[in-house]
């Protein structure tokens, strides 16, 4: 390979990049600990429900 190749690499995923780092302002925002706090209480409900049900 010559040194005029492009190999891809980090260049064709540079547009990835940006896409995903840039913020939308209509995006729902959550608190980190909102969603463990969410996905805690709904597994606890679920081990609940299991142990209810024999």
């Amino acid at each position: 390979m010559s040194k005029g190749q492009n190999s891809g690499g980090l260049m064709s995923s540079a547009g990835l990049v940006r896409y995903f780092d840039a913020e939308d302002r209509n995006a729902i925002r959550l608190d980190p600990k909102a969603v463990v706090a969410a996905g805690t209480l709904f597994g606890i409900g679920i081990l609940v429900l299991n142990a209810l049900a024999f």
